[in-house]
């Protein structure tokens, strides 16, 4: 007969990696055509010039360059305007 008594289940044993998420390349710092300049969940920045949004919102640079970052007023469905960061390519 054993002699550990039932222990139960154990709920909160799955554990899932990281994304990696966060801004890769910051101002000043020189991007080639391709890279990746910002991974994110939804549109926390915004593309601007020299650089295009992918499916999953991760931001890629069309062109080379320097990374430049300024914030920006942009107007939600609702009629609100709030400030955003927008990424552009210089």
């Amino acid at each position: 007969m054993s002699h550990v008594k039932a222990g139960g289940t154990a709920k909160n044993i799955h554990d899932s990696p990281g994304q990696r998420l966060g801004v890769k390349l910051y101002g000043g710092q020189k991007v080639k055509n391709g890279q990746v300049i910002v991974r994110q969940v939804g549109m926390t920045k915004r593309p601007g010039d020299g650089t295009a949004m992918s499916r999953n919102f991760t931001i890629h640079a069309t062109r080379d360059g320097i990374v430049a970052y300024n914030k920006r007023r942009v107007r939600l469905f609702s009629g609100r305007s709030v400030r955003r960061t927008e990424v552009s390519v210089r």
